[in-house]
């Protein structure tokens, strides 16, 4: 497995850096997901 990963990618690690657009679609869909536990086990459902 270590020979898969260079060690170039994790120096490229460090520029990422998410859009704007992209923080806000997962904080959106946090907010709209809802997690019951259920008799059954956890059911998951979207709010919107």
């Amino acid at each position: 497995m270590e020979n898969l990963y260079s060690k170039k990618s994790s120096l490229n690690r460090k520029n990422l850096n998410p859009s704007k657009e992209t923080v806000n679609r997962i904080l959106n869909y946090s907010k709209a997901l809802s997690v019951m536990n259920t008799s059954i086990g956890k059911v998951e459902s979207l709010l919107n």
